[in-house]
């Protein structure tokens, strides 16, 4: 007999039936599973045991005759929702939005905290110690004027009263190889003072884009005071006038902003390092006085301002059509990477951010000049990537005007003369211009002129101040003045040291070093010949010494048949000398770059301490006579490391080895290599902060 039971809703029992089964047996049995009344109903027959069950929609069941009526537990909605795997990635995706939400409000409630303890109470101290000799400089030198012998903050801490008794450590310049030898410095070592009119670094290479809005002036600005506050040094804010080798002084002035008096004094020295940087070059071209710059942050600002005064003025009515098209012109002498660059950022700027605000108009007048004395632009670069810069100019509208030269710049254009490829003539031309920059290349310092002149019977070379392999002024007594950066370069000098060159190889070779090298006269060394072996001997031996000549002194071998007229396996002194001539004139001088400047900043600053702590060992032996820059590190080598160049939303880098082209790939690979480049974790926060303002926003043209 079935037994029944009676649920929320109408169960019918599943009856299955097999034919020839002698017994039956059927059963209704109730489970509750996770909360839910389930019931089954099956039938036994024989030994097969057969169940057929059914889900009810029931959640409370009760017997027949029974009043008890079981609940089921329900899951929240919330929770129904998060059963699946949506419901899974939802959960998880609110627990992550959680988490970040947290931490955003954490850094945020850390930064209040931490401004908060920036700002200090007035504490200024009763009693400060100053130098005396700060306050009150003696008078001397040649011209009877003060001498800071002492600066000001000498006892502002533990640090830098010990280091008064160090040797004194002038560097002139702020520049890529000042900042590069102040970091490579050992704090400790010396008594450092920089002296500069510019009391901060510039990142020169991102120049154009701050003249342009991309980057902000002061992002590529690092304050010089800080830097050299690392190795607890000292800054003064003047100007290097003239170096009295004499009496190891250094002539400074200073402009008071008030009145506008110049003032002198002298700074003395134990070693002087050099590296006040460069100036434009003229060429001798009239009328420059018409034209931009672009090597401070000044001339960034300005060339800004130039910018959008010429749009505003184009936008005028009284302004007529032959007016605005002058003013929308842009003129760039000079198709070095500073002109290319400058051209490709303004064509950016004038191309996706004038339409946005300007009228329409302006996009259409709006013309891009490159006026370039040689037959391609990047010269310096690989042909390729030359090619490459054309071809990319070409299709973006930028006039580019090859085998010109300008002759003369006019207050509103300018006058040049291009050249014809085909008959090779010469003709004039003219040019309306509403900007005009000049980037054409270096020309000397005014310091680093007179420090040639005071040095002539030493110095030969007219547009640098020369030095040896180990960055030492030629002709500076002492061998304590540095001379570094562009207003520097290194002299070879192969041939006309031919004669000591050889005989200290000889000497070297054939006989005991601690004899004396008087023993072979220059007659000698005159009528003597080295074998082909010996020759690559001593081109070894030159390489040491002027590390730039080692590409050419390498392949030695592939030019000794050239000057071995005889054919005997040697070369006579003359023929040596001829070919030493020959190497010397392939030795490229090193190019005017940051990236040169910054590795021979690098080289000095490390040799320097080097040095001291060889001369203190060297005064505890009593053999201080010993030290010298030979002893302490070999001569400075150059290696490049590439060049590269922005072209407009894409760029070039010239590698050793390859060249490599692109368009945003490349772009954003050299935006980072200068990124790394910069000095302080400051500039690097505030590019990555103009670079994504300039994608959301745009570039920014207004000026104060």
């Amino acid at each position: 007999m079935f037994k029944i039971q009676r649920c929320t809703f109408l169960l019918s029992p599943i009856i299955n039936l097999e034919k020839g089964c002698p017994t039956m047996k059927s059963s209704l049995v109730t489970s509750r599973a996770c909360g839910r009344a389930l019931t089954f109903s099956g039938i036994r027959c024989g030994n097969a045991n057969r169940v057929f069950y059914r889900r009810t929609p029931s959640f409370a069941c009760r017997p027949f005759s029974s009043s008890h009526v079981t609940k089921q537990e329900n899951k929240p909605p919330l929770m129904e929702a998060f059963s699946g795997g949506f419901g899974k990635l939802l959960k998880w995706s609110m627990i992550g939005t959680g988490v970040m939400a947290s931490t955003v409000m954490l850094a945020i409630a850390g930064f209040f905290v931490y401004d908060a303890s920036t700002y200090k109470e007035c504490d200024v101290p009763e009693y400060i110690d100053v130098p005396k000799m700060a306050l009150s400089p003696e008078l001397g030198g040649p011209e009877n004027l003060p001498i800071l012998r002492e600066n000001l903050d000498a006892f502002d801490s533990e640090a830098k009263e010990k280091l008064s008794y160090r040797p004194k450590l002038v560097i002139l310049g702020s520049g890529w190889a000042s900042v590069g030898l102040i970091k490579a410095l050992e704090a400790g070592d010396y008594d450092v003072t920089v002296v500069s009119p510019q009391n901060y670094f510039l990142f020169t290479p991102l120049l154009p884009s701050a003249a342009t809005g991309t980057l902000e002036v002061k992002s590529l600005m690092a304050s010089i005071r800080k830097i050299v506050n690392a190795v607890h040094g000292h800054y003064l804010e003047a100007k290097a006038e003239k170096v009295e080798f004499a009496e190891n002084l250094v002539k400074v002035s200073q402009i008071h902003p008030q009145t506008g008096e110049k003032r002198y004094f002298y700074l003395p020295y134990d070693k002087l390092v050099i590296g006040v940087g460069s100036t434009a070059n003229t060429h001798g071209v009239e009328g420059l006085e018409y034209c931009s710059r672009l090597k401070t942050a000044e001339d960034a600002i300005d060339l800004r301002r130039k910018i959008k005064n010429n749009l505003e003025l184009a936008c005028l009515p009284t302004t007529t059509d032959e007016e605005r098209k002058r003013l929308l012109s842009f003129v760039v002498c000079g198709g070095g990477p500073t002109g290319v660059e400058f051209a490709a950022e303004v064509f950016d700027l004038l191309n996706e951010d004038l339409p946005k605000v300007y009228p329409r108009i302006l996009r259409q007048e709006v013309s891009v000049h490159i006026i370039q004395s040689r037959s391609n632009i990047l010269n310096t670069y690989d042909e390729t990537i030359a090619e490459y810069a054309m071809q990319r100019f070409k299709k973006e509208d930028i006039d580019v005007l090859i085998n010109s030269r300008v002759h003369k710049i006019l207050p509103d254009r300018v006058v040049f003369t291009q050249k014809d490829c085909v008959t090779g003539e010469s003709e004039f031309k003219e040019l309306p211009f509403g900007l005009c920059l000049w980037s054409t290349g270096v020309a000397q310092n005014p310091l680093a002129k007179q420090v040639v002149q005071d040095l002539s019977e030493f110095q030969r070379n007219r547009r640098a101040i020369e030095t040896d392999s180990h960055l030492r002024v030629l002709g500076a007594p002492s061998e304590q003045v540095y001379a570094i950066g562009d207003c520097a370069t290194v002299r070879t000098d192969l041939a006309e040291h031919a004669v000591e060159f050889v005989r200290q190889f000889i000497v070297n070779r054939h006989l005991h070093p601690s004899r004396s090298i008087d023993i072979i006269t220059d007659d000698d060394i005159k009528h003597l010949s080295l074998s082909y072996e010996e020759i690559y001997d001593l081109a070894r031996e030159l390489v040491k010494r002027h590390p730039q000549t080692r590409e050419h002194l390498h392949n030695v071998d592939e030019v000794l048949p050239k000057y071995d007229v005889n054919n005997s396996g040697a070369l006579d002194f003359a023929q040596i000398t001829e070919l030493l001539r020959e190497v010397e004139s392939k030795a490229t001088s090193m190019p005017a770059t940051a990236q040169r400047a910054h590795q021979q900043g690098k080289y000095l600053g490390k040799k320097l301490s080097k040095a001291a702590r060889y001369f203190e060992a060297a005064r505890a032996d009593e053999k201080v006579h010993l030290v010298s820059d030979e002893d302490v590190g070999k001569p400075f080598k150059y290696v490049h490391l590439g060049s590269l160049a922005y072209i407009g939303n894409s760029a070039v880098f010239d590698l050793p080895g390859y060249s490599f082209v692109g368009g945003l790939v490349a772009m954003y690979l050299w935006r980072g290599i200068y990124f790394a480049q910069t000095v302080s974790l400051r500039t690097r926060v505030l590019l990555f902060m103009d670079w994504l303002k300039r994608g959301i926003f745009g570039r920014d043209i207004l000026t104060i």
